[in-house]
């Protein structure tokens, strides 16, 4: 949360619910998701959350987890630079062109049928 939008966290407001059922929290609680936790006693909690696709749970598990520390702690320590594209079409050209073999004197290829 944005300390300068955002009220004390410790601070006590009443609010008071609408017709329709809802109350304002303010504009710092816009666009956030929320957990609501209802309590037998009438009490209730809400609770900012942050929510994960599906799709991307994978990022949680290990190895993956893991990895992608790895990768974000190796990236802060390593700039980003720009890149020499003729030295990579060098190495390109190198793998495409395969190298001549040179036969060893006195070993011939027999063919049999």
């Amino acid at each position: 949360m944005n300390e300068e939008t955002d009220p004390d966290p410790r601070s006590t407001e009443f609010k008071t619910v609408g017709t329709s059922g809802q109350i304002s929290l303010g504009k710092s609680y816009a666009g956030k998701t929320l957990r609501l936790e209802r309590f037998p006693d009438g009490h209730i909690v809400l609770t900012t959350v942050a929510m994960i696709p599906e799709s991307q749970l994978w990022t949680l598990a290990e190895p993956h987890r893991s990895r992608i520390v790895h990768a974000l702690a190796w990236a802060a320590e390593n700039p980003a630079q720009e890149t020499d594209l003729a030295t990579i079409e060098h190495h390109i050209e190198e793998k495409r062109i395969p190298k001549k073999r040179t036969k060893k004197p006195g070993h011939s290829r027999v063919r049999r049928s």
